[in-house]
């Protein structure tokens, strides 16, 4: 079996069109508003702008490659498939579904490679959240875990914010526990079997990759004094380049003992012991009752419809919700009018995600703590509409938080011949998390704790116990009751925003996985600053400054801000996939 290939493609950016007339964009869909043949009209009902016709054009919906934005990649169709940011972890995910396996063993196989092969993004110290649908019914996993008992207010009193670095950033990991329950609920192989490619790289070495290597360098720059960093992470005193070979024999053992005890070892055994020794000896709170005490949570999932489809994320204390918001907004605003790539589409885009982002960072937290505005009052469609009237077509605006109630993360995605899917998300954070590895393990543990607040009474104020406010989440598209699309974009805030740009471009516009993830990216900083990939082009930037949009421009291959996509769109007979190029990965299938 021969993983699919990938081909350099010309570059090529669609001529400006008109932005009242959708092109074909990718999946020869005339849309034209008003005429032309397969044209749709937006009826309007006391709802706002009812997305009349868009059930109809995804109906007939057929993918069609066109090579509208800068790429090195081509969208990859098979009965099988694994994505993911780097192609030793798609190829390990693969393998597990070639010896009968299912989405989930190939799933769990990918994300104990990745620990290996991308340790920028994540480790055996990560948290993870999944979504999977397993032939019938669609299934949320939150395994985030919980702040050491011994943190609270007092702990940071004087800080402006909670520390970013250190132990003081790090709660209890939920990724190990996550490979368990998967693997216990959904699997078919032997737990051990799963992690058995990654036991191999960590052993015999594997070649680091480009990104990565850099990646790497730019972490070490920042965390090397933070215990037991250097000692894993710059052997030889310095970080390894692109191609050369890297091991770690006490990753290999700690994985060993993870396989063995099915993961027991990390809770409540040798490693639980060794991660809070460590904690004691280098200044961190987190015991061994912390690790034990961990359990993860069957939390199903919350959804938006738009247009026909609807999107599934993890509820809170992730930012998933965010994206449901936004949408709901956009639902009111007109967006199928304009084509993708204008500034009108843009601008709209942007200002629904603010006025999301304004909401979510005053309300959303750790879910039991959610007890003035919950989900529900953020999710109310009349809610929402009346959001949407703050919007200005033609101009930016800096919203504050509304009154819902009166009074560098790892991404991947499989899919196997079966019908299941999974959408799945790893990390540890920022680069390398908390900067913390236990020595003789190879556990980098996240920095999960820098999502808390610091403000008295906040709902995600900091506390014993508590689960912070998360950046990472999956996301997952159902159409009629059916799975449609799993999918996500790791990276920070950028991903509630990436996911409403996916959803929006593979079902509004037609786009195929890989067209979709090629496009160029925008993201909110703060404020009226954007942040906007400078392949969006210079007559749709100025348009944006225009509109009062303060924009900077950035390039995807120098910085981490725009995230990255992995895509898997269900087809008629299949699966067709696409890669982010802003990574070193790879979809493959067979």
């Amino acid at each position: 079996m021969q993983p699919a290939t990938t081909r350099r493609r010309c570059a090529g950016r669609a001529p400006e069109r008109s932005p009242d007339v959708c092109p074909p964009h990718g999946a020869g869909m005339p849309v034209a508003i008003g005429a032309g043949r397969g044209a749709f009209s937006p009826r309007r009902t006391r709802e706002g702008v009812r997305l009349a016709g868009l059930q109809e054009v995804q109906s007939r919906m057929r993918f069609r490659h066109d090579t509208l934005y800068a790429s090195r990649r081509s969208p990859v169709f098979a009965r099988n498939i694994v994505s993911t940011s780097q192609p030793l972890a798609s190829q390990a995910g693969l393998s597990m579904i070639a010896k009968g396996g299912n989405a989930v063993d190939a799933a769990i196989a990918a994300a104990a490679v990745l620990v290996l092969v991308e340790p920028t993004g994540n480790g055996l110290g990560s948290d993870a959240f999944a979504i999977v649908w397993d032939g019938s019914e669609l299934h949320g996993l939150n395994a985030s875990g919980r702040a050491p008992m011994a943190w609270s207010p007092e702990r940071f009193a004087g800080k402006a914010a909670m520390p970013q670095r250190g132990w003081d950033s790090a709660t209890v990991p939920g990724a190990v526990s996550a490979w368990r329950d998967l693997s216990e609920r959904f699997g078919k192989l032997p737990f051990a079997d799963l992690l058995a490619p990654a036991i191999a790289y960590a052993e015999d070495g594997f070649l680091v990759s480009p990104i990565i290597a850099e990646l790497w360098a730019r972490g070490a720059d920042i965390l090397s004094a933070q215990p037991g960093f250097a000692e894993h992470f710059m052997p030889g005193g310095t970080t390894p380049a692109a191609g050369t070979l890297y091991r770690s024999a006490d990753l290999a053992r700690s994985l060993r003992l993870i396989a063995e005890t099915r993961g027991e070892a990390f809770y409540r055994g040798e490693l639980a012991t060794r991660i809070a020794a460590f904690a004691s000896e280098t200044g961190g709170a987190m015991t061994e009752a912390d690790l034990a005490a961990h359990e993860n949570e069957w939390c199903g999932t919350i959804s938006q419809d738009y247009g026909g489809v609807d999107l599934h994320e993890i509820p809170p204390n992730g930012q998933g919700i965010a994206a449901l918001m936004a949408l709901g907004i956009l639902k009111h605003l007109g967006l199928e009018r304009f084509a993708p790539d204008s500034a009108e589409a843009l601008h709209l885009q942007i200002e629904a995600m603010k006025l999301a982002f304004r909401d979510m960072w005053a309300f959303v937290a750790d879910r039991e703590h959610m007890r003035e505005v919950e989900e529900r009052h953020l999710l109310d469609p009349a809610y929402l509409e009346s959001r949407a009237r703050l919007v200005d077509p033609q101009k930016a605006q800096d919203f504050k938080a509304g009154a819902p109630k009166q009074g560098g993360t790892v991404y991947l995605s499989a899919a196997d011949a079966d019908g299941m899917m999974i959408s799945f998300i790893q990390s540890n954070y920022a680069g390398f998390g908390s900067g913390v590895v236990v020595p003789g393990t190879g556990i980098s543990l996240q920095n999960r704790g820098a999502g808390f607040s610091l403000e008295k009474g906040h709902p995600n104020e900091v506390a014993g116990g508590k689960r912070p406010f998360h950046t990472i989440i999956p996301g997952f598209l159902m159409k009629d009751g059916q799975p449609l699309m799993s999918f996500g974009v790791m990276g920070g805030p950028i991903q509630a925003q990436g996911h409403v740009q996916m959803v929006l471009r593979t079902q509004l516009w037609g786009q195929d996985p890989q067209t979709a993830v090629d496009a160029p990216r925008w993201r909110i900083v703060e404020g009226l600053d954007v942040a906007v990939e400078a392949a969006a082009g210079d007559a749709v930037i100025a348009q944006l400054e225009a509109m009062g949009h303060r924009i900077s421009r950035e390039m995807p291959d120098t910085s981490y801000g725009f995230g990255g996509a992995q895509l898997i769109h269900k087809v008629k007979d299949g699966y067709v996939a696409g890669s982010d190029p802003r990574k070193d990965g790879q979809a493959v299938g067979f």
